[in-house]
């Protein structure tokens, strides 16, 4: 029998609810966490208490969703989701129903929920209550809906995506009847929200499996949420430095840098502007000339469509746009390319780049790495040396100008940036005697 450890707080709600004469069990993706040896971030807890039966038993509750059966059950700081039972009415916008019916029977509940791995219950007195084989799937490795997936995916067109994600983040494979329902049913997620698609792609983004992308991609998704990768998809690269279409390429860069939002989200996006770039020389040749500037534009656009906050926009635009950047491995030219990319993102350059010459071809593919190796030496020396890189570090400030009789305006920037490229060229001026001694400055 397989056991399952709750948190005290948990099994304090559920007690509670059974010593009232009602059913309760922790439900859903806590007990597939559970089952998998991971940490669940949360715990729901399903019941076939009503909500106001279930207000009556504890001091403090939240209607968090009390139409559709939730109460927030707070115990101390923390709030645990109590559900009844329930059965779902007609969904109407691929997404919410439009009512919902309370039940005392558990197995309604399950039947109503996405995958079969995640219509699994459990409480310390009854055990796993699992009615739809969500272990054998997880035995298996297999992402499955409960009962008829056309009918998951028509009540809520979100699960498409989910069962992408949750393939990617555990590493199974999206059995042939739930892929085949989410062919026919693709379309659909036009339905959905930018916000909601936003979410589910930065959790297929930062899972175990990123590349899975490719999933979404052969079963229709991509082509609604990101036409523009589709394209890439189908973009040959006749080049010696490439072994794989543009979207290909995309794919395999994915999985060689770390799982960090902007950084995988740069990697989607790094070499999105190719297809309108493209040209073809006299040998056959396929050439790319200006797409980092191109695909900085799309991927901005991209990541406003989607709904992405501007922090997240501005540092994968960046990263698009400087990905491919040639800088000379000298310390005179990292100083200036770390002032004009910035100082935040310049770091994550060498994950870029080295994620962009893994998935290319093996032609030269020595020579660029030890040249990607060179010059993150000489950055490192930059950094240890604490070089000026921006004009916080300069030793001269705005106020000092003024003081020594420069009025206040725009002229005072200028002169900034002026003395700043001096101390870029030769950071041991970076002393305030010195730079003042050169106003006034001359173009």
């Amino acid at each position: 029998m397989i056991r399952i450890c709750l948190p005290r707080k948990v099994e304090d709600i559920i007690d509670r609810i059974q010593a009232a004469g009602h059913e309760a069990y922790a439900v859903g993706g806590c007990v597939r966490d559970s089952v998998l040896g991971k940490e669940p971030d949360d715990w729901d807890i399903t019941t076939s208490a009503k909500p106001e039966e279930i207000k009556k038993l504890f001091d403090r509750t939240i209607d968090t969703g009390i139409q559709h059966g939730t109460v927030t059950v707070m115990l101390g700081k923390e709030g645990f989701e109590v559900t009844t039972y329930r059965i779902d009415g007609k969904y109407e916008d691929s997404r919410h129903p439009k009512d919902v019916t309370f039940t005392i029977n558990l197995k309604e509940d399950l039947r109503r929920r996405d995958f079969t791995i995640n219509a699994m219950a459990y409480n310390p007195k009854d055990g796993l209550i699992d009615l739809y084989e969500g272990m054998q799937d997880i035995e298996r490795g297999l992402i499955r809906c409960v009962g008829d997936a056309k009918e998951r995916f028509t009540e809520d067109a979100l699960r498409m995506m989910r069962a992408v994600r949750f393939s990617a983040q555990l590493g199974y494979t999206i059995e042939e009847k739930t892929k085949a329902a989410v062919r026919e049913l693709a379309p659909s997620i036009r339905n959905i929200s930018a916000e909601r698609i936003q979410t589910e792609l930065v959790k297929l983004m930062v899972s175990a499996h990123p590349d899975y992308l490719r999933t979404a991609y052969e079963t229709g998704i991509t082509g609604q949420i990101l036409p523009e990768f589709d394209v890439c998809m189908k973009t040959e690269q006749n080049n010696p430095h490439h072994c794989y279409s543009v979207g290909e390429h995309i794919l395999h860069t994915l999985s060689y840098v770390e799982a960090n939002k902007a950084l995988r989200l740069a990697m989607l996006l790094h070499d999105i502007g190719k297809p309108s770039t493209l040209t073809v020389d006299e040998e056959g040749i396929t050439h790319n000339h200006g797409h980092a500037d191109a695909g900085e534009k799309m991927a901005a656009a991209i990541l406003k469509r989607l709904k992405f906050d501007n922090d997240t926009i501005d540092k994968v635009r960046r990263l698009v746009r400087y990905h491919d950047l040639k800088i000379e491995n000298n310390a005179k030219s990292v100083r200036r390319a770390v002032n004009y990319i910035g100082e935040d993102i310049f770091p994550l350059l060498f994950s870029v780049k080295y994620a962009d010459i893994m998935a290319q071809s093996a032609y030269l593919r020595e020579e660029k790495l030890s040249e990607l190796e060179k010059l993150k030496s000489v950055y490192d020396r930059v950094i240890a040396e604490k070089d000026c890189l921006s004009l916080k570090d300069l030793a001269v400030t705005g106020s000092d100008l003024i003081a020594v009789g420069m009025k206040p305006g725009r002229e005072i920037g200028l002169t900034l940036h002026k003395l700043l490229e001096v101390v870029l060229e030769e950071p041991e001026h970076n002393h305030k005697d010195y730079l003042l001694s050169l106003l006034p400055l001359q173009d």
